[in-house]
């Protein structure tokens, strides 16, 4: 039988991998399952629920897009720790409002001069260098994010020589006496790279949360333009804004 028909142990109808992967859902919210631990193998789910193999493995894809899960070749299927919900803002200053250990590894560090959107983003012309960074962003050692960020140089002199490897946006406070005021930022759900993907150490064409983002001081200028690919499987973005009546 194909999975949109198959009939699972309850005898309900409906696609049967969708059925089990609410099952499954279900179960790990329920704390059946806990963080770290294996799901049944599929040729289990398959005897649970009178499926093909081919239909419980299409379930577990169904929660491993979601997050929900991890597949690795050699441990299984295991329950993912809870994604790290992260308000737009200073990456450091998020985990350490949720209790997480921030941190930061440098991959390139560099003046440049910028292409057309950084260019447009930071409202500069394309002859007028920026200070661009590469890095990798951790949770408690755990990669999540890699970041490239841009500023304008004649707004930043001598930023290259300094602590890199924390809160940027505490830089350009203490350093240069900036109050950053508001920002924003296009989010997509794009695949990843392979390039990006090897550096985040996931699978290419894993989902990421690509985010285009601008941060304003107090006169409305543009000082970060920032361009960060978050693991979808590990972060969740919530956006916050002020209704107006």
């Amino acid at each position: 039988m194909s999975s949109s028909t198959e009939r699972g142990t309850n005898g309900a109808s409906g696609p049967a991998y969708l059925r089990i992967a609410a099952s499954l859902r279900e179960r790990i919210g329920e704390g059946e399952f806990v963080p770290g631990q294996n799901l049944p193998p599929e040729r289990e789910l398959c005897g649970q629920f009178g499926v093909s193999r081919m239909t419980a493995r299409h379930a577990l894809t169904v929660l491993e897009r979601e997050g929900i899960v991890v597949r690795d070749v050699t441990r299984g299927t295991l329950v993912a720790e809870p994604r790290l919900e992260l308000r737009l803002g200073s990456f450091s200053h998020e985990l350490e409002r949720i209790g997480r250990q921030p941190s930061a590894e440098l991959l390139s560090a560099r003046q440049v001069l910028p292409r057309g959107a950084v260019a447009d983003g930071l409202g500069i012309a394309p002859q007028q260098r920026v200070v661009e960074l590469r890095r990798l962003r951790r949770s408690d050692n755990e990669i999540v994010a890699l970041e490239t960020t841009f500023y304008r140089e004649d707004l930043v002199p001598g930023f290259l020589d300094q602590d890199l490897t924390g809160s940027l946006w505490d830089v350009l406070n203490h350093e240069y006496g900036m109050r950053l005021k508001r920002s924003e930022a296009k989010l997509q759900v794009l695949p990843m790279v392979s390039v990006t993907a090897k550096d985040l150490q996931v699978r290419e064409g894993s989902e990421c949360l690509h985010l285009l983002r601008r941060t304003f001081d107090e006169s409305g200028r543009c000082i970060e333009y920032a361009e960060d690919v978050y693991r979808a499987d590990r972060v969740s973005l919530v956006i916050e804004r002020d209704i107006e009546s």
